[in-house]
């Protein structure tokens, strides 16, 4: 079992369907009431990758896909159309986008995140894989350079600053990311007569925790 460090073709993941999964448990009480509760501290998302194919070329890139994976067994990067980057969707990536905290003057390492707000409340997101060449930073609003004053590991999403930020100065990032996926399923099942007529085979994706 491993992790490959490769996108799923992003031409075939746009079209896909999905989105966020959260699980929720419920127990209703004898007087009607409801206690509610959930194991899971962040939500997980799942994917049909089948759904972005469009030709018999398309079909044979995924399958292709498939098997260098070994169905199930590796995972791999997965472009969410609707949500890979910490601003919003009309805008570019900037230094300014979402904030991993303050500096203490000795902590040097911050994991990147993305917090998603609506009214009074917020829920935060670990960001573990994001793109090479997208990542921008800033400390105490002034934006600061990569390799000189920072770097960033792309394969687990922690960013590292040469020299610890100063206590109370804020730490921004922006970026894009991909989702850590892989195959829910071992067997890809496509008829191509059917193909032609319309119909597309289930590729279900689900996301993996790192």
């Amino acid at each position: 079992m491993a992790f490959h460090d490769i996108r799923f073709p992003a031409t075939l993941s746009f079209g896909s369907l999905g989105g966020p999964e959260r699980r929720t448990e419920i127990v209703t009480l004898a007087n009607g009431f409801e206690e509610r509760n959930t194991p899971w501290a962040q939500a997980r998302r799942r994917y049909d990758a089948g759904l972005g194919l469009r030709s018999l070329d398309d079909v044979e890139q995924l399958i292709a896909f498939f098997e260098a994976r070994q169905g199930m067994l590796h995972g791999f990067r997965w472009k969410d159309w609707a949500d890979f980057k910490t601003c919003r969707a009309s805008q570019s990536v900037g230094p300014l986008d979402q904030s991993l905290g303050f500096g203490d003057g000795v902590t040097t390492v911050f994991q990147l995140s993305k917090t998603y707000r609506s009214g009074e409340w917020a829920s935060a997101r670990v960001i573990a894989k994001p793109v090479a060449g997208t990542v921008r930073a800033a400390i105490g609003g002034t934006e600061v350079g990569e390799a000189v004053e920072w770097s960033v590991d792309t394969s687990s999403g922690q960013i590292t600053f040469t020299s610890p930020p100063g206590v109370g100065a804020e730490i921004t990032i922006g970026c894009e990311f991909d989702v850590p996926v892989r195959f829910d399923t071992d067997l890809v099942q496509v008829s191509v007569a059917s193909f032609k007529a319309g119909e597309v085979p289930k590729v279900p994706v689900i996301e993996v925790r790192q």
